[in-house]
Parts: C-alpha cells; sequence; structure tokens
C-alpha cells in the first residue's frame, strides 16, 4: 500500500505527534503541503490529510493543493486533526466537501484534543495544554491499524498456504 500523510502542524507541533504515528503504522511517508505537486500525489494509494483546526477549518494550504488537483476518482483518503475544539463532524466539513468535490472516496475520520493558544486562550495559558497525550497517540495508531486492517486485509491463512503449495 502507497500511502501518503500530508499534514501542517504550526503552533505546538500537536498534528505533526499524530501524522508521525500515523505514518509509522501505516509505513506512510510524511510531508507538507508544499512539498508535493498534485502529478506526484496521484501515485499514492491512499493519502491522509490533516493539520490543526484554525478557526473551525483546516490549514489553508491543505486547501491550496486540494484545489489545484484534478478529479482522482476512486482514490481513498482519510483526514485528521487535533484541536482545542475538539467536534471532528464539525471541524472536517469543509475539508470532506473539498475532497469529495475531487472525487476522493473518505475512508476514515480521526481528531483529537490538542494544546491550543491560540487567540484570547494564550492569556490563560491556552487549552488542553499536554496534548495529545500517550492515551491520543494511541488512539491515533488503533485508527491507522484499523485503515489498514480495512482497506488492505492479509490473505487468509488457507489461501496463503494453498499458494505457498501451489508455488513449491
Amino acid at each position: 500500500m502507497n500511502t501518503l500523510i500530508i499534514y501542517v502542524s504550526i503552533h505546538h507541533r500537536n498534528t505533526e505527534k499524530v501524522a508521525k504515528v500515523m505514518a509509522k503504522t501505516l509505513e506512510a511517508e510524511l510531508t507538507k503541503p508544499w512539498g508535493i505537486t498534485p502529478k506526484e500525489l496521484l501515485n499514492y494509494d491512499l493519502i491522509g490529510f490533516g493539520s490543526g483546526i484554525y478557526w473551525w477549518r483546516h490549514h489553508w494550504t491543505l486547501f491550496k493543493l486540494v484545489n489545484s488537483l484534478p478529479r482522482v476518482k476512486g482514490k481513498k483518503a482519510f483526514i485528521f486533526s487535533t484541536a482545542g475544539m475538539n467536534i471532528r463532524w464539525y471541524n472536517h466539513r469543509q475539508l470532506r466537501r473539498a475532497l469529495e468535490e475531487k472525487d476522493f472516496e473518505i475512508v476514515g475520520e480521526f481528531s483529537c484534543r490538542g494544546w491550543d493558544t491560540n487567540g484570547w486562550l494564550a492569556k490563560i495559558g491556552g487549552i488542553n495544554k499536554g496534548h495529545p497525550d500517550e492515551k491520543d497517540l494511541e488512539r491515533a495508531r488503533r485508527f491507522a491499524n484499523g485503515l489498514k486492517r480495512n482497506l488492505y486485509p492479509s490473505c487468509p491463512e488457507e489461501l496463503e498456504y494453498t499458494i505457498k503449495e501451489w508455488i513449491g
């Protein structure tokens, strides 16, 4: 499975922590939106798009990349985020819509709390300090394992035995 994870993580590296855990689990390459061309992106079977949430949406550079893509009928994608106010269905809606307009098949979504000191929150030391924590990262690992299991199930043992028997 040829997998790429595209992410933006600016203030506290919250999303980067999640992206690295997912990349290790999925054996994926990591890049930023400005580190890949639309043509290069088409070489991947599964693409993750993630960032922190800025005023109820993903980082603008993800949208710039997605908007530059041609239609990609049937290409699989997943969405992830970290946020001070972790409301996944709401925070992901605009990126989900943009990806669906390019004909991506959304195969999963993940979000967790992230330390947020944006705007007025800085005056009180932010919210969710310490997040993503080990529990959040374990959830990210389980999410990635679930993607791998659901999208690329391993060969059943009886079929594997039959193939080995047939080959040699």
